[in-house]
């Protein structure tokens, strides 16, 4: 799987994105919890996760996927500086995700052999990273910032630009999302509920991953 170089940040990262139509964002908070949860979701269809470094688990659940599950792509989440950058590279992940840029972590991503998705919410915020050479977004806080009509009326102006929305979308609007021509895939927590993960459900995650597949046909 590429990872990116120091003057191409996102080098491999279209085709991480490319490989299910929705990728969980999970918070992990027992890192034993990591290598079945990955298990049921790759069994399901799903090929990319977004792990996010909101507890102590979560690098040590990166590192166990990675080890474990090699055929998923395996993110680390909420990014927000150049030490959560260099954190995610040594755990082994093949891609990072952050809410938002600064102009700090614009020069960690510029050094930092990992592919980053950086977030965005406006048009001048998408402009900024595109001048960065950002083609490849995350759209955040989805639903909150605007909808799917304020990422539509993006496309106009700004036709190169794709987008991972997350935040706010559910299987029953997923299909909306999906359906916009600058829209790659779609970021959701709904396929890893806390209390299926808290319950070992397997099987209903499995379940869910399964529906979100079948988004892609729909």
């Amino acid at each position: 799987m590429s990872h990116a170089t120091a003057t191409d940040p996102q080098r491999g990262l279209e085709a991480i994105l490319r490989r299910s139509p929705v990728m969980p964002v999970v918070v992990i908070d027992d890192a034993a919890q990591a290598v079945p949860l990955a298990r049921a979701l790759l069994a399901g269809g799903i090929r990319s996760i977004e792990i996010t470094l909101r507890t102590p688990a979560a690098l040590d659940a990166i590192r166990a996927v990675r080890a474990a599950v090699p055929e998923m792509a395996t993110g680390a989440g909420t990014v927000l500086g150049g030490a959560d950058l260099e954190a995610a590279a040594r755990a082994g992940a093949h891609f990072a995700v952050s809410p938002g840029s600064t102009p700090a972590l614009l020069a960690a991503a510029a050094a930092q052999d990992l592919p980053w998705l950086p977030g965005a919410a406006s048009a001048s915020e998408v402009m900024t990273l595109r001048e960065a050479g950002y083609r490849w977004l995350k759209f955040f806080p989805a639903t909150a910032a605007g909808g799917s009509a304020l990422l539509q009326s993006l496309h106009g102006p700004l036709p190169d630009v794709r987008f991972c929305p997350t935040g706010g979308i559910s299987l029953a609007s997923a299909p909306d999302w999906l359906a916009l021509p600058n829209v790659v895939c779609v970021g959701g927590s709904w396929l890893t509920p806390g209390d299926r993960l808290h319950a070992a459900d397997w099987g209903a995650i499995e379940t869910l991953a399964r529906q979100a597949v079948r988004l892609r046909a729909s």
